[in-house]
C-alpha cells in the first residue's frame, strides 16, 4: 500500500485504537491525530498522544517504512527534532532526531475492507473509478462536496490570475484583457489567442479603440492571418494599415500562422471570425473589467459581450473565402456564457479576494448559479451517473471533481471515494 493511504487512515482514525504499542512495546494512547500538513515539514501539526505514563504533545510523521527517514535525510533536519510519533506500515530500523533522541515507532494496521477497496479504486479502468458505488452515496452529500469543489476551483483560478497580475505590474484591466482573449479561443485556439494578447498590450488598443478598422488590422496582424498576397481592397488596406502601425509601436513578437487552428472546426469558430469579434469588443467596449465590477448582472453582462463583426466578416469566415450571404456573426448565448463562467465569474471572485469584498464574492458564485451548465462529455457522463446538473455552478464543481480526483486516482482525498473506502462488504 502507498504512504497516502496510512495518511488517509490516520486522518480519518480509521484504526482500531485497541492495545495500540510502540515498536518497543509501549502502549499509545491517540488523544489527538493533529492538523495534516500538505506542505514542507512533519505531515501532522499539533498531535498529541500518550505514550506509556507521558502525554507528549508535537509532530507525526508518517512513512511507508521507516528506513524512508533515513533517506529522506530527516534525521540531520532540525525541522523534525518536534516529531513525538512516526508511523509506518513496516518498522525497518529504528530513527532519531538529529538531537540523537529516539523517536517512538507505530506500525499501523490498515483495516483489511480499506485495503480491497483501495486496491479496487486503483485499479479500476471505468470513466470513474467508483462508477459502480456513487449511485449508493446520498444526494445530498455530494451536493455539499460540490460547494466544496466549487470553491476549490475558484481559488485555483485566483491563483492563475494572481501571477498574470504580477506579470502586468497588478493592472486588472490588461489581466483580465489576456485572460478574455484566452477564453475567445474556445480550448482549440485558446494558447494562440493568449499569444495573441501578450503581444499586444490593451494599452495600444485602448488608443485606437474608436476605430474598428484599425483594431482588426492590428490583431490580425499580430495573429499573421493577414494574407501575402490578396485583391481585396479591405484586406490591402488591412495589410498597409498593420504595416505602419506595427512600425510605429515597433511591435516584435508577432505569432506565426501555425499556430492557428481551423481543422474539425465549424467556420463561425475560425480564429479569423473569432479575431473580428474581439476586435469588435473592444471597440464597443471601454473599461470592460470596471465595468462588470460595477454591474455583475447577468442579463446586463450578456449585453456587453454581444458584439457584431464588421461588415467583411458578415459574409466572409477568411481572407480567401469568395464570400457568401450575409448573416450575423455575434457571439451566441452559449459562447457568451462560456465567457461568463470562464473569465468573467473567476475576476470576479479573484478581486474580491484581493479586496476582502464578502459581497462580490457571493455575486461571482451566484453568477455561475443562474448560468445553465456547459455542454461537454463530463457533464453529460456524470449526468449518466444520476450527478444533478442543472447550473454552471454544478458543472464547474464537477469538471473539478473530474480533472482533480478521478482523473488522478485521488480518491482517498475525495469525499465520495471516502464513502466507498469505508464501506464494509
Amino acid at each position: 500500500m502507498s504512504e497516502a493511504i496510512l495518511h488517509y487512515i490516520w486522518q480519518h482514525k480509521l484504526f482500531s485504537t485497541h492495545n495500540l504499542k510502540t515498536t518497543d512495546n509501549e502502549p499509545i494512547e491517540v488523544i489527538n491525530i493533529g492538523q495534516h500538513n500538505t506542505d514542507a515539514g512533519p505531515d501532522f501539526f499539533n498531535s498529541k498522544v500518550k505514550i506509556g505514563d507521558t502525554i507528549w504533545a508535537g509532530n507525526v510523521e508518517i512513512h511507508k517504512n521507516s528506513s524512508d527517514w533515513n533517506k529522506h535525510n530527516h534525521q540531520n533536519n532540525a525541522a523534525y527534532n518536534s516529531v513525538i510519533l512516526h508511523i509506518v506500515e513496516k518498522a525497518d530500523t529504528e530513527i532519531f532526531r538529529k538531537n540523537g533522541k529516539k523517536i517512538p515507532q507505530l506500525e499501523l494496521a490498515i483495516p483489511e475492507h480499506i485495503t480491497q477497496n483501495y486496491t479496487n479504486l486503483l485499479h479500476e479502468k471505468k470513466w470513474i473509478a467508483c462508477f459502480d458505488k456513487i449511485s449508493e452515496v446520498p444526494q445530498i452529500f455530494i451536493e455539499n462536496w460540490k460547494n466544496a469543489l466549487l470553491t476549490e476551483r475558484l481559488e485555483q483560478k485566483t491563483n492563475a490570475i494572481n501571477v498574470l497580475l504580477t506579470e502586468s505590474n497588478n493592472h486588472w484591466e490588461e489581466c483580465f484583457y489576456i485572460v478574455l482573449a484566452r477564453n475567445f479561443g474556445f480550448g482549440t485556439n485558446s494558447q494562440a489567442f493568449e499569444e495573441l494578447a501578450k503581444s499586444l498590450s490593451l494599452s495600444i488598443l485602448a488608443k485606437h479603440k474608436n476605430d474598428l478598422f484599425q483594431l482588426e488590422a492590428l490583431l490580425f496582424g499580430q495573429a499573421d492571418l493577414l494574407p501575402e498576397k490578396t485583391e481585396n481592397n479591405y484586406t490591402k488596406n488591412l495589410v498597409t494599415e498593420y504595416s505602419f502601425l506595427s512600425a510605429k509601436y515597433d511591435l516584435q513578437k508577432k505569432l506565426d500562422v501555425s499556430r492557428w487552428k481551423l481543422l474539425r472546426l465549424r467556420p463561425n469558430n475560425f480564429p479569423h471570425v473569432r479575431v473580428a469579434q474581439f476586435a469588435s469588443l473592444i471597440h464597443s467596449s471601454s473599461k470592460l473589467f470596471s465595468k462588470i465590477i460595477e454591474k455583475p448582472e447577468i442579463e446586463y453582462l450578456r449585453t456587453l459581450f454581444a458584439c457584431e463583426v464588421s461588415d467583411y466578416w458578415k459574409i466572409h469566415y477568411t481572407f480567401s473565402d469568395k464570400g457568401n450571404n450575409k448573416r450575423t456573426k455575434k457571439l451566441g448565448k452559449q459562447s457568451v456564457d462560456t465567457i461568463l463562467i470562464n473569465t468573467v465569474a473567476p475576476f470576479l471572485f479573484a478581486y474580491a479576494v484581493q479586496k476582502d469584498n464578502a459581497d462580490l464574492q457571493n455575486k461571482a458564485v451566484a453568477l455561475l448559479e443562474k448560468i445553465p451548465a456547459e455542454r461537454n462529455s463530463v457533464i453529460i457522463n456524470w449526468k449518466n451517473f444520476g450527478i444533478n446538473c442543472n447550473s454552471a455552478y454544478d458543472s464547474q464543481a464537477l469538471l473539478q471533481l473530474k480533472k482533480m480526483y478521478c482523473d488522478e486516482k485521488k480518491c482517498i482525498r475525495c469525499r465520495i471515494g471516502h464513502k466507498v473506502l469505508t464501506v464494509k462488504k
